[in-house]
């Protein structure tokens, strides 16, 4: 079984996320919008297919990286979320919380060692082609 197939996404705090967007769209070309952005690829085995990688700044006080106290959270991207989570489980992995299902895909939350909070998204990447086609980082 696959666990972990790719980064989904890096999500960091920061005072003012707006002002933020915009220095790394002004110096960086980023693209963004309300969330942030995300950088477009193409998938290994269907080259035909997108997939997306999310950078989002969020505000200092977010509560979404509890009960972590750090100032980032990884999102990996996974196939199997149900059964990942079954295994992570009997492996003794803390659990956090429930699975979330949006039309974008299914995401749970973990704990590592030190208590980083890591954010396991199954994605739907179809749905994030008509969002982010044309808006993407390059």
């Amino acid at each position: 079984m696959k666990r972990v197939t790719g980064l989904g996404g890096v999500f960091f705090k920061c005072k003012d996320p707006k002002k933020m967007k915009s220095w790394y769209e002004k110096h960086l070309g980023f693209k963004t919008d309300d969330y942030g952005g995300a950088f477009e690829w193409r998938q290994k085995l269907d080259p035909q297919k997108s997939g997306y990688t999310a950078w989002s700044p969020m505000k200092e006080d977010t509560s979404y990286f509890d009960p972590s106290e750090k100032q980032f959270m990884i999102n990996y991207r996974v196939e199997n979320l149900e059964k990942l989570l079954e295994v992570l489980k009997e492996e003794g992995v803390k659990i956090v919380g429930e699975i979330e299902t949006y039309d974008y895909g299914k995401f749970a939350h973990i704990l590592d060692p030190e208590g980083n909070k890591i954010e396991l998204w199954e994605p739907i990447d179809s749905a994030f082609d008509n969002h982010y086609k044309g808006n993407t980082i390059h």
